[in-house]
């Protein structure tokens, strides 16, 4: 009996040196014929910003604010801030627009504080802040 040549017993080996080259020729490749691209916070670009006019525009004369019984604050039937917030940042921030938009118009700003009869003196004297902070000097009171 003929006694069979043992095959060699264990795992396939397979060269690493020629992959490596392989995967860094890769990267090359890629890394050359990849392009770069801007984003989109480095793009320049300006915002419109206010152009003072060389005649007064006819605007209106004055914004009345209303508040209510429940110390809601309106401009010409516009909600802002809500009656619980300690400070009324969207009615300031309206208001500072305002100001910037009569002053690059050349007009004066007026403001009418309306409040309801059961309004609470504190919600009155936060629509108060709101206009000295926006910077409005021309402020009226009425009763409604």
């Amino acid at each position: 009996m003929r006694r069979r040549k043992k095959q060699a017993e264990g795992k396939p080996q397979i060269p690493i040196a020629p992959l490596i080259d392989a995967v860094f020729l890769l990267l090359i490749y890629f890394m050359v014929t990849s392009s770069l691209e801007r984003q989109e916070a480095d793009i320049s670009f300006e915002l419109p910003g206010t152009i003072e006019q060389d005649e007064p525009l006819e605007l209106p004369d004055e914004q009345i604010i209303e508040i209510s019984a429940k110390g809601q604050v309106s401009v010409n039937e516009y909600a802002y801030d809500s009656p619980t917030a300690t400070r009324l940042l969207e009615l300031e921030g309206m208001l500072s627009r305002l100001k910037e938009a009569s002053e690059a118009n050349k007009t004066t700003t007026q403001v009418t504080i309306s409040p309801s009869p059961k309004t609470q003196h504190r919600i009155i004297i936060r629509v108060m802040d709101a206009v000295s902070a926006a910077g409005i000097t021309g402020v009226n009171f009425s009763l409604e």
